[in-house]
Protein backbone atom coordinates (compact mmCIF):
# COMPACT_ATOMS: atom_id res chain seq x y z
CA UNK A 1 0.00 0.00 0.00
CA UNK A 2 2.18 2.30 -0.80
CA UNK A 3 1.54 6.28 0.19
CA UNK A 4 3.49 8.59 -1.88
CA UNK A 5 3.68 12.64 0.11
CA UNK A 6 4.68 14.92 -2.52
CA UNK A 7 5.88 18.31 -0.80
CA UNK A 8 6.58 21.21 -3.25
CA UNK A 9 6.49 25.53 -3.32
CA UNK A 10 3.16 26.70 -3.70
CA UNK A 11 1.70 28.41 -6.70
CA UNK A 12 0.32 24.94 -9.00
CA UNK A 13 -3.29 24.55 -9.69
CA UNK A 14 -5.28 22.42 -8.72
CA UNK A 15 -5.37 20.40 -12.03
CA UNK A 16 -1.27 20.33 -12.28
CA UNK A 17 -1.76 18.89 -8.68
CA UNK A 18 -4.17 16.31 -10.10
CA UNK A 19 -2.85 15.74 -12.82
CA UNK A 20 1.00 15.00 -10.84
CA UNK A 21 -1.41 12.68 -8.48
CA UNK A 22 -2.10 10.56 -11.40
CA UNK A 23 1.32 10.33 -13.04
CA UNK A 24 2.89 9.22 -9.87
CA UNK A 25 -0.19 6.83 -9.47
CA UNK A 26 0.86 5.55 -12.25
CA UNK A 27 4.72 4.81 -11.98
CA UNK A 28 4.08 3.12 -8.93
CA UNK A 29 1.68 0.90 -10.15
CA UNK A 30 3.69 0.39 -12.89
CA UNK A 31 7.21 0.09 -11.59
CA UNK A 32 6.07 -1.55 -8.22
CA UNK A 33 3.33 -3.64 -10.27
CA UNK A 34 0.23 -3.09 -7.55
CA UNK A 35 -3.12 -2.01 -8.13
CA UNK A 36 -3.77 2.07 -8.64
CA UNK A 37 -6.03 1.18 -5.59
CA UNK A 38 -3.58 0.81 -3.17
CA UNK A 39 -2.24 3.51 -4.07
CA UNK A 40 -2.38 7.41 -1.86
CA UNK A 41 -1.16 10.56 -2.92
CA UNK A 42 -0.60 13.40 -1.00
CA UNK A 43 0.19 17.21 -1.68
CA UNK A 44 1.51 19.95 0.61
CA UNK A 45 2.68 23.21 -0.68
CA UNK A 46 4.84 25.24 1.05
CA UNK A 47 5.86 29.02 0.29
CA UNK A 48 9.58 29.83 -0.18
CA UNK A 49 10.23 31.00 3.19
CA UNK A 50 9.03 27.95 4.85
CA UNK A 51 11.13 25.74 2.38
CA UNK A 52 14.85 25.78 3.87
CA UNK A 53 13.33 25.04 7.92
CA UNK A 54 10.05 22.55 6.92
CA UNK A 55 11.36 21.08 4.29
CA UNK A 56 15.10 20.98 3.54
CA UNK A 57 16.35 20.19 7.13
CA UNK A 58 13.95 18.01 8.76
CA UNK A 59 13.07 15.90 5.41
CA UNK A 60 15.98 15.85 2.99
CA UNK A 61 19.37 16.44 5.31
CA UNK A 62 18.61 15.17 8.32
CA UNK A 63 17.00 12.23 6.38
CA UNK A 64 19.38 11.92 3.58
CA UNK A 65 19.65 7.79 4.28
CA UNK A 66 16.14 7.54 2.77
CA UNK A 67 16.70 10.06 0.07
CA UNK A 68 16.86 8.20 -3.37
CA UNK A 69 17.68 11.54 -5.42
CA UNK A 70 19.41 14.24 -3.50
CA UNK A 71 18.41 17.95 -5.09
CA UNK A 72 20.66 20.23 -6.97
CA UNK A 73 20.85 23.11 -4.01
CA UNK A 74 21.70 23.06 -0.34
CA UNK A 75 21.59 25.60 2.79
CA UNK A 76 23.94 27.64 1.35
CA UNK A 77 22.87 28.53 -1.53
Amino acid sequence: MPHVILKMLEGRSEEQKQALAEALTRAVTTTLGCGEDLVSVGIEDFNDEEWMVKVYGPDIRERSGTIYRMPGYGPEE
